[in-house]
């Protein structure tokens, strides 16, 4: 029988070479085809006698075979949860079957049948339901390459190991090593995987094939470990194991603490853990599927595939370039400006391959800016992260420089010049008097509209923004800003530069501000009205961490500077005259910036005190100025307050088409500023908690706190016809 997904070839002795290849992708994964041919294949292996063993390996140079296709998974749909059940069990039948060769376990264990042997091969990384074939396996001979990664990484998007891999992997490297890898995501490299018990060799690529094969053939009557007589997990398991029940009661807490609550895969890893350690292996695949059909099932899971693997692949992959423009290759940008933004964006260029000419107005500063390269690069080399060589490669991709003139033969240039706007106007200037005709201008600022600052170009039309985050190689986001005279092949070109460097990209109305930064200040400034209003910090810091926020929005504030926020204000206060709007906390960033020189971390102390041991600590001396309250909220109201800051001006943002569509809206949010992944974003979350009670909770806080919390009358018009964000899209 002939496969479309792989390549099935029996040598002399029996032994069925199956190499995964699917036609068309850079990656193998399990989509439909490929599961429905395994399957039959799976069936002739059991029923031919003229097979005597198999090996499984891979035909893609990219890796072994990184998981499920997660947008079938995401397109999943079933008429009841039986049937749902039974569309998430079909993996683990299969793969049951395939290590049993269709023999009852009971056979197995009595020694009345012996399965066929199989073997894995494993050429690159396996992740998810590829790891899951390879634990299937009998055998597993991997690539001792130190690059290779070996996880269960489900978790990252709500979902749990679903082929699996929540029972044989703890059947093989213990319990504890099985909940680390299956609860935090996080892949091991090949040596690591050896030692922990679930990759038996490790040979040079080209030789892990013959290993394989080798091993098949030696083994003619094999069993995987759980279906012998008298099989114990390593380091014990089950209800009455006094090593198993500390363990479970220090992971639940440990957990818990973690994620807060907030992610329900976790809590069901544990659970088929635990269950799974309790029963036999058929009944421990059918625990986890009942968990995994659960997890599928539910807002969460689809919120979570949705941003944070569809919608993130499809704007990397320049879903929103204008398809009519040729791509042009980018080999040298000039970067000007070289402080803390232009450095890494210096930095970016040159990882991604580019030559970068880093210009500043005195050489000391255009070196101090490669010299942050330099420090990222050795850290690296010192790491392990990076050879020596390939640092250097990097490092001399920047050539620091004070003269305009060696711009001439950039194909691109990324301005990050100080945030005025006569710095800029006199920058451009003197660029487009040496740079090409054709050569697109960037210009990387968080809150000028670009349509103003393109007023200084002769060229409007190859004129864009790119507003990059800090720190530049850290921080995924980016957000592409077309002015009103920008052309298709600006944004085009702009988009395949930030392809180069690997970053996720946002298109953007031009305002002021943007996106994200008409979201950020609203929500830092509910966190510093709360404060002024006597809330104790604690009460904020823990509301917004419990919601899933990487670090609370006071902290947030001493990492971006009160300093640069009252700069800011004093600005956009100047620039809009009569239409300024008080925020509220004028007075407290006053009191502060200028009367205490709290200016956040770069001082010393803000919000928080920064000792010289490392471990920050909030300032007990804000309630000297700003008094404790005697009536404390709650700290579900806490959390409303500063969930909802956050969501309504990015309401508004979509509402007013500042974000074109509610896919972008929910990757500006995570990746942008860390907004709660396991919500999917603030447009997925809306959704989730239904438009017309979102419209409803908006106004309740309205009316408590003030008209900054009500919703876009768009949003209203929606719960009325009862619509929903991503439905309407």
């Amino acid at each position: 029988m002939a496969y479309e997904t792989f390549s099935l070839d029996v040598d002399a002795d029996g032994i069925a070479l199956v190499t995964i290849d699917l036609p068309g992708q850079s990656m193998n994964v399990w989509n439909e085809t490929l599961m429905r041919e395994f399957a039959a294949f799976v069936d002739d292996f059991c029923s031919n006698d003229a097979i005597k063993g198999a090996v499984i390996t891979s035909g893609k140079t990219s890796g072994f075979l990184a998981g499920a296709d997660l947008r079938m998974l995401g397109g999943q749909k079933a008429s009841s949860m039986r049937e749902a059940f039974e569309n998430s069990f079909a993996l683990n039948a299969t793969l049951r079957k395939f290590e049993t060769s269709g023999h009852p376990a009971k056979k197995l264990e009595r020694g009345e049948a012996t399965a066929k042997p199989i073997a894995a091969a494993i050429n690159g990384l396996a992740l998810g339901g590829g790891l899951e074939l390879c634990l299937a396996c009998h055998y597993r001979v991997c690539s001792d390459n130190p690059k290779i990664q070996l996880g269960l990484p489900e978790v990252q998007v709500g979902l749990l190991p679903g082929g699996g891999g929540t029972q044989r992997l703890p059947r093989l490297a213990g319990l504890q090593n099985a909940a680390m890898i299956a609860t935090q995501g996080k892949p091991v490299d090949p040596q690591s995987a050896k030692a922990q018990g679930f990759v038996d060799e490790l040979a040079p690529a080209d030789e892990i094939v013959s290993k394989a094969k080798a091993w098949v053939k030696a083994n003619p009557k094999s069993a995987q470990p759980w279906d012998r007589k008298g099989f114990k997990f390593p380091g014990g398991a089950g209800a009455m194991d006094p090593r198993a029940v500390q363990f479970f009661i220090g992971a639940n807490a440990m957990a818990q603490k973690q994620t807060q609550h907030n992610y329900p895969a976790v809590e069901s890893i544990l659970s088929c853990l635990y269950e799974g350690s309790i029963v036999p292996i058929d009944t421990a695949l059918r625990i986890e599927s009942k968990y995994f059909t659960k997890l599928i099932a539910s807002p969460q899971a689809k919120n979570m595939i949705r941003t944070l693997f569809i919608n993130k692949q499809a704007a990397e992959k320049g879903e929103q370039r204008p398809k009519d423009v040729p791509a042009q290759s980018l080999k040298k940008v000039g970067v000007l400006g070289a402080g803390m933004m232009g450095a890494g964006i210096a930095y970016v260029s040159a990882k991604g391959g580019m030559n970068v000419v880093l210009l500043d107005r005195e050489m000391a500063y255009a070196e101090k800016g490669k010299a942050y390269s330099q420090g990222i690069v050795e850290k690296g080399v010192a790491k392990g992260k990076v050879s020596k060589d390939k640092g250097e490669e990097l490092l001399s991709r920047i050539t620091p420089t004070t003269d305009y003139d060696d711009l001439k033969d950039v194909d691109m240039i990324i301005e990050a010049v100080f945030e005025d706007p006569q710095i800029k106007a006199e920058v451009i200037r003197k660029t487009e008097a040496v740079i090409g005709n054709d050569v697109i201008f960037a210009s990387n600022t968080s809150t000028l509209p670009i349509t103003g600052l393109a007023k200084n170009s002769e060229r409007p039309d190859q004129f864009i923004g790119i507003h990059f985050f800090s720190p530049v190689d850290k921080m995924p986001l980016v957000e592409i800003i077309p002015g009103e005279k920008s052309g298709d092949r600006a944004l085009a070109i702009a988009l395949d530069y930030v392809k180069l460097i690997k970053k996720t990209p946002i298109v953007v109305k031009d305002t002021r501000g943007f996106y994200t930064n008409r979201v950020v200040p609203p929500y830092l400034n509910e966190a510093m009205l709360m404060v002024k209003e006597g809330v104790k910090p604690a009460i904020i810091e823990n509301a917004a961490k419990s919601l899933g926020m990487p670090v609370g929005p006071l902290a947030l504030v001493d990492e971006t500077s009160l300093e640069l926020g009252k700069r800011v204000m004093e600005s956009t206060k100047k620039e809009l005259g009569d239409d300024y709007k008080p925020t509220g906390v004028e007075d407290l960033l006053a009191v502060m910036v200028d009367k205490l020189g709290r200016l956040g971390r770069k001082s010393g102390g803000g919000f928080y005190d920064y000792p010289e041991d490392g471990k920050k600590r909030l300032w007990p001396g804000v309630a000297e100025y700003f008094p404790e309250a005697p009536q404390q909220p709650s700290l579900a109201d806490a959390k409303d307050r500063i969930l909802y800051a956050q969501l309504i001006p990015a309401a508004h943002c979509f509402a007013e088409g500042i974000v074109p569509d509610p896919q972008s809206a929910d990757l500006g949010a995570i990746f942008g500023w860390g907004f709660a992944p396991w919500t999917g974003g603030p447009m997925s979350h809306i959704d989730t908690i239904g438009m017309d009670a979102f419209v409803r909770k908006a106004e309740s806080l309205a009316q408590k706190y003030g008209e900054r919390f009500n919703p876009p009358a768009k949003f209203r018009e929606m719960a009325e016809k009862k619509e929903t964000l991503y439905t309407a899209a």
